[in-house]
């Protein structure tokens, strides 16, 4: 062994025979040993291996055991007679000694696993010890102390270390952690440390032990200590969103929106949704958020290669299915919570009717169409990505990434629950929030009433009064884009298709979609959707065209997109 290695050595050694964990007056100069080899060997791995393979794994493995003994003990014993400012002083001095010792160590460690699997191993037989001083150091009341708080990063980064780039170690701690009680899990605990440079250590050992594996990855989105962990995850993401652009909590934000990418590239989004739901609730606020996560997802992902959009394409198939039976479920709730809000059902209003408060207001309606309007945009962006992909790709093969779309498309147009289309569902939920949901304009709700054909008319904006009065008044931002995503969701599934056109037309759909031409700032671009998808439904479908002309009113359309009839006008 080359003479500069084995004096490191020797130094250790000396090191750890000259302290002693009882006496605090011996760690200062440990410390200070341990902090300068770490610097040696975070220098050269071939100084790692060499010291590695020295005789030091016994003095390390003493160290661990002392530390973990000297904290869990630390309340032990204590029968001093000083006085009590004097007994304080001295537990802080020796609480912050042996901090100071497991941060020191940890520091040496870190450095000395790094890309060295013998040494990895090695550090690996003291995990059971890591584990209790981590969990010492994470416990809430430690977790609000600063001191603590750093050693529990370095901590962290220590165990991570140990694992990076080895398959078997990643394996058995991930496993060893899955089959622990919720309350001996440190990545749970770690995951709720207020600390930002901790929770990107926590993540970053989280990506690691990720890394490639489905099978892992499954065991995060299946099993009861994943779903917790998963948990700890969104609501950090949620705190993170708005973290400054550079710091750690925009770095931790990114690691784990990482995770969750890997999360869904491997279709395990629907297995993860279930997970967070709660019994007697349509939707948690942790599913919400990973539907953000979703949507961002969607949108943001680019097609660069052949190979990345095959993989895109598979990840968007095995959505689908989530994706509709969730629109369906919301869809309903949302429908009959506003029945409920209306008194009366929308069949039987007529437009002399008047109406006093709402009979009932579901306190979960605003979640529920937020989470209607992430799932109608998910649905949209996978769509709009087939039709794109499908006419860049080879129709050739049946087995092609062209076919795939196809699928994709045809599934949204045909899917179905309880004989009921997606379509159609639109189509009523339309109609319904049609009445629920006055458009606002110039800041103000503007009310509605139907038509002999089911067409709008637009009361005076004087009347606001009666706005009031014929709607429930709305102004929770959950209902924001609804109606707009809606219409273009139609427009979108109705585009160059016949039998798609011929169904909106026998459940209404073209004169909800002509009531929606309209200004509504809490639908921005509203009218231009609603304007797109009545051309989609008009386009080459004279049955269609002629139901338009028949309705079509005589007047003309103000700069608000409201309807003004000129003197002597007749409606057809």
């Amino acid at each position: 062994m080359p003479s500069d290695i084995q004096q490191l050595i020797t130094r250790f050694k000396t090191a750890c025979a000259n302290y002693d964990i009882n006496s605090i007056d011996s760690h200062p100069a440990l410390c200070e040993t341990l902090d300068a080899l770490a610097g040696d060997l975070g220098k050269d791995v071939h100084t790692r291996i060499q010291f590695g393979v020295g005789d030091v794994w016994t003095e390390i493995h003493k160290l661990w055991r002392d530390l973990v003994h000297a904290q869990l003990t630390f309340w032990d014993g204590d029968d001093s007679d000083d006085g009590e400012d004097a007994g304080s002083i001295k537990e802080r001095r020796k609480q912050h000694s042996l901090s100071s010792l497991s941060v020191s160590l940890a520091r040496f460690i870190r450095n000395l696993v790094a890309s060295v699997p013998y040494n990895q191993i090695k550090a690996f037989e003291d995990e059971h010890i890591i584990r209790r001083l981590l969990h010492y150091y994470t416990s809430w009341s430690s977790m609000e102390d600063e001191e603590a708080s750093f050693a529990a990063r370095i901590l962290t980064q220590m165990l991570s270390n140990i694992i990076t780039g080895n398959e078997a170690l990643i394996s058995t701690l991930w496993g060893t952690y899955f089959n622990l009680q919720e309350d001996q899990v440190v990545l749970v605990r770690l995951l709720a440390s207020p600390d930002n440079r901790v929770l990107l250590a926590a993540l970053t050992m989280i990506i690691s032990c990720m890394h490639e594996s489905r099978s892992r990855t499954k065991m995060l989105t299946r099993m009861p200590i994943g779903a917790r962990i998963c948990i700890k995850l969104l609501d950090d993401m949620v705190k993170l969103y708005d973290a400054d652009e550079g710091s750690d909590g925009a770095r931790a934000f990114d690691v784990g929106y990482s995770i969750f990418t890997r999360i869904i590239e491997f279709g395990l989004v629907p297995d993860l949704y279930s997970k967070l739901a709660m019994t007697d609730e349509i939707v948690t606020p942790h599913q919400t958020t990973l539907l953000k996560l979703l949507d961002s997802y969607l949108q943001s992902t680019p097609v660069s290669s052949p190979g990345a959009k095959s993989r895109i394409t598979k990840t968007h198939a095995r959505l689908c299915p989530m994706l509709s039976s969730l629109f369906f479920s919301l869809s309903i709730y949302a429908q009959t919570a506003i029945r409920k809000s209306l008194r009366s059902s929308v069949s039987d209003y007529r437009s002399d009717d008047t109406q006093g408060p709402p009979a009932e207001l579901d306190v979960l309606l605003p979640k529920v169409c937020e989470t209607l309007v992430l799932t109608a945009q998910c649905i949209i962006t996978i769509i709009l990505a087939a039709h794109g992909s499908h006419h860049q790709g080879s129709p050739t093969s049946p087995n092609s990434t062209a076919s795939t779309h196809e699928n994709i498309h045809a599934f949204f147009k045909e899917v179905h629950q309880e004989g009921l289309g997606l379509v159609e569902n639109i189509v009523e939920l339309l109609r319904l929030l049609d009445r629920f949901l006055p458009r606002i304009n110039f800041g103000k709700p503007v009310a509605t009433y139907a038509g002999p054909r089911g067409e709008r008319k637009d009361q005076e904006e004087t009347s606001a009064s009666s706005a009031q009065q014929l709607t429930p008044a709305v102004d929770n931002p959950g209902f924001n884009f609804l109606k707009r995503d809606l219409v273009r969701l139609l427009g979108i599934l109705c585009s160059d298709d016949r039998a798609v056109q011929d169904r909106l037309r026998k459940c209404g759909g073209i004169e909800v979609v002509l009531n929606l031409c309209v200004v509504d700032e809490r639908n921005p671009y509203i009218r231009e959707h609603a304007i797109f998808a009545l051309h989609n439904l008009l386009k080459d479908n004279a049955v269609n065209q002629a139901v338009v002309e028949e309705i079509k009113p005589t007047g003309q359309w103000d700069e608000n997109g409201v309807l003004v009839d000129t003197p002597g006008a007749v409606r057809k």
